[in-house]
């Protein structure tokens, strides 16, 4: 038989590098989860802060000694049993000690630990100082008492516990977030007493629904008296599906004539608040404001003051404003994805949780007990062994004196074990007094009792149910609180349109021949006495609102829309169009029109060609604006004219050869963009020189200016019946010396 060669160990693997990167992806997502991210079901904390809480403990820096610095506390839990960044690590630790961060907050802090405007202000860990607060006792205090397993450190110098002997269900007051890989968590913050009366209900009524638990836990209590305004229905579908979102909004109050916002929603900074209200103000989005103050100090955290312009500003409706555009009001995800008590992350519903932490403290109270019996038991069995000695003194004490092997002799002799034997070895001389005797019966008599107790509440599920319920219940009476974040069902805030911002004030817009804009107050302003730039003179103006749109056409057809109330003022030159638009290279503007949506418009060309559009196809949100009006070579565009009749409504167009025809609107197709149809005659022979001059559009009742040089010929709706033609026909002239016309001007 032949022996079969094997290759060589050479100190290392050789695998596939598709199979390496695969395991050590999936290592690391699992120690990202389990270790880092992820809260564990039964103490709620990650693994950070657990180490922290217990080297802290380990310090001595319980809620009643005196705090120590800091960075001594994160140099244990980096030295000792965590060995990772010292800045990550102290960030952890400020969090816990944040009272606007935490609910109920672990650690105690000393020093700038950050605030509410800035969380990360905190100021150097070898500055501050920290100790453990009173409701930190809930995670420590049955420690020592056989309740959690126990690990090795990170070189295996040290133990540190798995997880902590929590008496209350700290995942929930306190809450969490983490991002591990491929999936997170939000845990919101929630009362103390709420959650007690859940699990009480709980441990009363096995079978109660996510809904019956919903009647003691109401919803989120964030460290903020904000209001959180999301449906009782919506909140009970996020407890049952464990996953939802809740919504917050800041509360105000009216003082005198001014508004003080007097609460922000979790995690919202009061400067940025004011920023965002403040940008508004300066783009003359808020009119209705005319200042704002920060009045925040120690005593009132959070106090912003906005000063309305006048008392006639409907407070409710401009908050509403502010509540959709600011961060006033906010939006916070929830996903109770957490570690169960099977290792494994899952996202468990309201009675998942509960009924899974109530499993984990019952388990808890009975390694206790167990752990208390075994130590009663076993004192018992020293006190037996010592009784016995006190009965026996002299043979003892001469057995002790003169026996080589004393304790042989003593279990020989008095048939004790060897605990007992080193027990009696063990004991100082001064308690071999008379009085003894008497105190070891009274201690196996009390030692007796306990045992009989812990036994019947170890084999009776009723006990030991009863006894988790009242340690339950002195622990909310100790440490529970009223509810911070009143629950009141709102309606998500909806942003009021631009226009309902701006007072509605008559406006003329004014453009001039170079592209300059401005705007003017009122409907009387004399475009051209208005001063402009050198070389530079008024193109044209029409009359709106502040809160209409005005659009500019182009000499390429093409739309552009900006508010009027953005426009300069006219006590200047105005701006550049260049400047909010992007034109084509040679373009320039010809006309402007402005309206509401609804109002219609004869767009037209100098070729003679047009259409019937509505004003909202004229407006555009694109800096480059959009195709409007189709152009033959060498056409040119006309003003638009105002339609305000269709059906009663006539077209008035002339030539610049002193041709005018008048037709009914209705003749004229309505589209949305396009070249339209022609709207008068324009002979071949005449096209290089004669154009169409302007449009208008006459309704019954109204008047039709016509403007040749310094003269203005007035012609009323009836007068317009000799013009009557056909659309695209030629038309008829004007009388003789009003043949070369300047304008049309309808009323």
């Amino acid at each position: 038989m032949t022996d079969t060669v094997r290759p060589a160990f050479h100190g290392f693997e050789q695998i596939p590098l598709r199979e390496y990167a695969e395991r050590a992806y999936l290592d690391y997502s699992m120690y990202v989860v389990l270790d880092r991210a992820l809260p564990f079901l039964g103490d709620g904390l990650k693994p950070v802060q657990r180490r922290i809480i217990f080297a802290m403990s380990e310090l001595g820096l319980a809620a009643g000694a005196k705090p120590k610095k800091s960075a001594r506390t994160v140099g244990d839990v980096i030295g000792k049993y965590h060995p990772h960044g010292d800045s990550a690590c102290y960030e952890a630790l400020v969090l816990m000690a944040q009272p606007f961060s935490y609910r109920y907050p672990l650690i105690e802090g000393q020093g700038n630990f950050g605030s509410s405007d800035d969380p990360k202000s905190f100021a150097a860990m070898r500055y501050t100082e920290s100790k453990l607060t009173p409701i930190a006792e809930v995670l420590l205090g049955e420690l020592g008492q056989g309740t959690v397993d126990w690990d090795p450190n990170f070189d295996g110098t040290l133990e540190e516990p798995t997880w902590m002997p929590a008496r209350l269900p700290h995942l929930l007051l306190n809450g969490t977030t983490g991002i591990a890989v491929g999936m997170a968590t939000d845990v919101p913050p929630h009362n103390l007493n709420e959650i007690v009366s859940a699990c009480v209900r709980l441990l009363d009524d096995p079978g109660a629904s996510v809904r019956d638990l919903c009647e003691h836990v109401r919803g989120p209590d964030y460290p903020t008296t904000a209001e959180i305004i999301t449906a009782t229905s919506d909140l009970l579908a996020m407890y049952e599906t464990g996953h939802g979102s809740v919504r917050a909004r800041a509360t105000f109050m009216r003082e005198g004539q001014n508004i003080v916002i007097t609460a922000l929603p979790y995690q919202v900074s009061p400067s940025k608040v004011i920023e965002q209200i403040a940008q508004q103000m300066r783009a003359k989005k808020l009119p209705w404001l005319e200042d704002l103050r920060d009045e925040s100090d120690h005593e009132n955290p959070v106090r912003v003051v906005l000063i309305p312009r006048s008392n006639r500003v409907d407070a409710e409706q401009l908050m509403g404003h502010l509540f959709a555009t600011t961060d006033l009001e906010r939006s916070y995800r929830v996903n109770l994805n957490v570690i169960g008590l099977d290792g494994r992350p899952q996202v468990k519903n309201l009675k998942m949780l509960l009924s899974e932490w109530l499993l984990f403290r019952t388990d808890t109270v009975t390694r206790r007990l167990n752990h208390r019996l075994q130590n009663v038991e076993r004192r018992l069995h020293l006190l037996e062994g010592m009784l016995t000695a006190y009965l026996n003194l002299d043979e003892v004490i001469h057995i002790i004196r003169t026996e080589d092997q004393p304790k042989a002799a003593l279990i020989a002799r008095f048939e004790l074990s060897e605990t007992q034997a080193d027990y009696i070895l063990d004991t100082r001389l001064k308690q071999l007094g008379r009085l003894e005797e008497m105190k070891i019966r009274g201690e196996q008599d009390e030692l007796d009792k306990e045992r009989d107790r812990l036994m019947a509440t170890l084999g009776s599920k009723a006990k030991l149910k009863k006894l988790i319920k009242d340690e339950l219940l002195a622990d909310a009476k100790k440490f529970g609180d009223a509810r911070r974040s009143p629950l009141v069902a709102r309606d998500v805030a909806q942003a009021l349109r631009e226009t309902e911002l701006v007072a509605s004030e008559p406006m003329t817009v004014v453009i001039s021949e170079k592209g300059w804009v401005r705007a003017a107050k009122g409907h009387d302003v004399d475009a051209a006495t208005l001063s402009y730039r050198d070389g530079d003179d008024v193109l044209s103006h029409v009359r709106g609102r502040s809160t209409q749109q005005v659009a500019f056409l182009d000499s390429t057809g093409r739309s552009y829309s900006a508010a009027v109330h953005t426009l300069p003022s006219a006590r200047g030159n105005g701006e550049p169009l260049t400047g909010r638009f992007a034109l084509a290279s040679g373009a320039s503007f010809q006309a402007l029109a402005v309206g509401d949506n609804d109002q219609r418009f004869v767009i037209a060309s100098s070729h003679g060609y047009g259409f019937v559009t509505r004003f909202e196809n004229l407006t555009s949100r694109q800096k480059a604006g959009k195709a409007m009006l189709s152009l033959t070579i060498g056409a040119t565009v006309l003003q638009p004219a105002t339609v305000f009749n269709v059906e009663t409504g006539r077209v008035v167009a002339v030539t610049s050869a002193g041709h005018v025809l008048v037709f009914p609107v209705s003749e004229v197709p309505e589209l949305d963009k396009g070249k339209g149809n022609k709207l008068i005659e324009i002979p071949k022979a005449k096209r290089s020189t004669e154009r169409v001059i302007a449009i208008a559009v006459v309704s019954p009742g109204g008047m039709l200016s016509v403007k040749s040089g310094a003269r203005t010929m007035t012609l009323s709706y009836r007068d317009l019946d000799e013009y009557m033609g056909a659309r695209a026909s030629r038309g008829g002239l004007l009388p003789r010396g009003w043949q070369k016309v300047d304008g049309l001007v309808a009323e």
